[in-house]
């Protein structure tokens, strides 16, 4: 199946590897179906691509590369409602922002995929350890921007 996106052009994914959020994400309730594109093989971050809006991919990666004692509590009702039988079927993500020189990444609403049947949920943690902006990687400036500011 193709799937046109503005960042990467026409991508050919497998119809099987579609994710489905039944409710959507957060801010994005109509749209349902993503897939996970990953730029080079060496990465931590994905695009989570909408597939029925092309200019739509939010940037994503595992928190626990990041944050070792993250954790994301799921209730029986949300692991039911993506038929999820087993913690260790699950993909845990979050996306991720910029802000100035900081990566941040939304450990206050991980999304939960199903490796088993590619159903989704956006979590909304009540945690107060896990913010939606927790830095988990300063960029460094480039030349450029310090020559600006010389």
């Amino acid at each position: 199946m193709n799937v046109q996106t503005t960042r990467f052009g026409t991508v050919d994914i497998d119809r099987n590897r579609i994710i489905t959020f039944e409710a959507g994400l957060l801010g994005f309730s109509s749209q349902r179906k993503f897939v996970l594109l990953q730029p080079d093989d060496d990465g931590v971050f994905y695009w989570l691509q909408a597939i029925e809006a092309q200019e739509l991919a939010f940037v994503v990666t595992d928190p626990s590369l990041w944050v070792p004692e993250y954790e994301a509590t799921i209730r029986r009702d949300q692991m039911k409602e993506v038929e999820l039988a087993s913690l260790e079927d699950a993909q845990i993500l979050v996306i991720v922002n910029k802000y100035d020189q900081t990566l941040t990444g939304n450990l206050q609403g991980p999304i939960v995929i199903n490796l088993k049947n590619y159903q989704g949920i956006q979590l909304v943690l009540a945690d107060k350890r896990w913010t939606t902006r927790h830095e988990i990687v300063q960029l460094k400036e480039t030349a450029q921007s310090q020559a600006a500011t010389a």
